[in-house]
């Protein structure tokens, strides 16, 4: 008897011990992670860009300075114009005094600028995302919005827009508004500076990249002159010294976005590289390494998470385009000429997962409800190709940090008709109704006798 409960006591602890452990390596996932990263910063954090999905952050949600990764927002909208033809890159701009005051100051980033020369919006672009220049960039925002103080305007109601939580712009460039010469914008204090936390500037970054992915070709370039052997001429090189031409940080693959820096906010950076197809964007905020505050610090805790995102995380292709979902090949029709219509996907469904753990996923399927009846039945007509409900997968080894992004459809592919169902005529309608009608008849009288026995 007594060997008897020694056993079920060891096999009980045995248990015990086994669920403990498990437990607490769930548990402690993340902090793991913290302490392999040991990201020196006052915030970060790593996402991945196809989703928004983070993977690791640290005070992601603290409102810090971020110098000139202000410049993001005042390049989405640029793009946002040129693509809405508000702007095109041939128009040529002309310099007030500010924006050339500003230009003509060498302790801050500037090319040169001349109230007596026009300038294409191209060249202004470029100066402002390759060289960070501050005169470029004021420049831009009054040809957008007359002046910076209404161009802040349009930066805060986009960050309201893009849901980028208590974000503060109160200039165009970045800088602190007490190195603007007393000339900073109207209805903003000398002492105000532009504020986000981490995880809105990694939301900026993804919806720059994904709704104007040429952002990225221009952000890559490492040098370019300005005004080539024109009044003004300047060599540019990138402040980005994490691209794979410069020697000391070059990263594989790293082709953005955008660096920042002054007294107030530290050494910022948002990176983003890409290999094999899978791309992360990370944030580091006041960087610094070994305890040192200087320019390359926020590169090299960049590229640690960078190495950590490459090293262990991969993309799966759980499902490839034009492919049926289990138990969900066909979805039932009314009013149709058919009863059912086969759906399939529409684009290829990845999933992130930890490498060695690709099969631990599981899918959602969800029904568009503008084409269904309350019985999630689809209304015909149909046609071949729309939209009728979105599947997705989600790794479950990889810890639920959220995403970026507050749009779930980020995760989802889009499930269509692969065939056009008409609808039925009255006549078929009828006599589809007459048939349900007696069927509904023959059935409840079949259920009454069944229940006399």
């Amino acid at each position: 008897m007594k060997m008897k409960l020694k056993k079920q006591f060891v096999s009980f602890m045995t248990i015990l011990l086994a669920v403990t452990t498990i437990t607490m390596a769930s548990t402690h996932v993340s902090a793991a992670a913290n302490n392999e990263l040991n990201i020196e910063s006052d915030a970060a954090i790593l996402i991945e860009a196809e989703t928004g999905r983070i993977l690791y952050e640290k005070n992601s949600g603290t409102v810090l300075g971020i110098a000139s990764m202000t410049k993001m927002m005042t390049e989405y909208l640029v793009l946002e114009a040129i693509h809405e033809k508000k702007l095109s890159w041939e128009d040529r701009l002309s310099i007030s005094e500010y924006a050339a005051e500003i230009s003509q100051d060498y302790s801050l980033s500037n090319v040169p600028l001349l109230t007596s020369e026009k300038y294409s919006v191209k060249e202004l672009y470029e100066a402002m995302a390759i060289y960070s220049a501050n005169g470029a960039t004021i420049a831009l925002a009054e040809a957008l919005a007359g002046s910076e103080a209404d161009f802040i305007k349009l930066m805060n109601e986009k960050a309201k827009e893009l849901n980028l939580g208590e974000a503060k712009f109160v200039n165009s460039t970045g800088l602190s508004n007490s190195l603007l010469k007393g000339k900073h914008p109207k209805g903003t204090k000398v002492e105000d500076e532009n504020l986000l936390s981490a995880r809105a500037v990694a939301s900026l970054a993804y919806h720059i990249i994904h709704n104007y992915p040429e952002v990225l070709e221009t952000a890559k370039v490492p040098e370019k002159i300005f005004r080539e052997e024109q009044q003004g001429e300047t060599n540019m090189d990138n402040w980005n010294k994490m691209l794979p031409n410069f020697p000391e940080y070059g990263y594989e693959g790293l082709d953005g976005l955008k660096t920042g820096h002054t007294n107030f906010a530290g050494y910022c950076f948002t990176g983003t590289a890409e290999r094999n197809g899978v791309r992360y964007i990370t944030v580091v905020m006041n960087a610094k390494h070994n305890g040192k505050s200087f320019e390359g610090a926020r590169f090299i805790e960049t590229k640690k998470l960078l190495d950590y995102a490459f090293s262990n995380y991969t993309f799966k292709e759980v499902l490839p385009a034009n492919s049926s979902i289990k138990n969900h090949e066909t979805l039932p029709v009314v009013k149709g000429k058919e009863s059912s219509l086969k759906v399939v996907t529409k684009k290829p469904l990845h999933v992130l997962a930890k490498k060695g753990e690709e099969n631990n996923f599981s899918m959602q399927f969800t029904i568009e409800p503008k084409v269904v009846d309350e019985k999630e039945k689809v209304i015909a007509p149909i046609e071949k190709g729309k939209t009728v409900a979105y599947v997705s997968a989600k790794n479950n080894s990889i810890d639920d940090l959220g995403y970026v992004v507050n749009d779930d459809q980020s995760t989802m592919v889009p499930v269509i008709a692969d065939d056009t169902v008409e609808k039925a005529n009255w006549f078929m309608l009828m006599v589809r109704g007459i048939g349900d009608f007696f069927t509904s008849i023959w059935s409840n009288a079949s259920n009454t006798v069944n229940s006399w026995f």
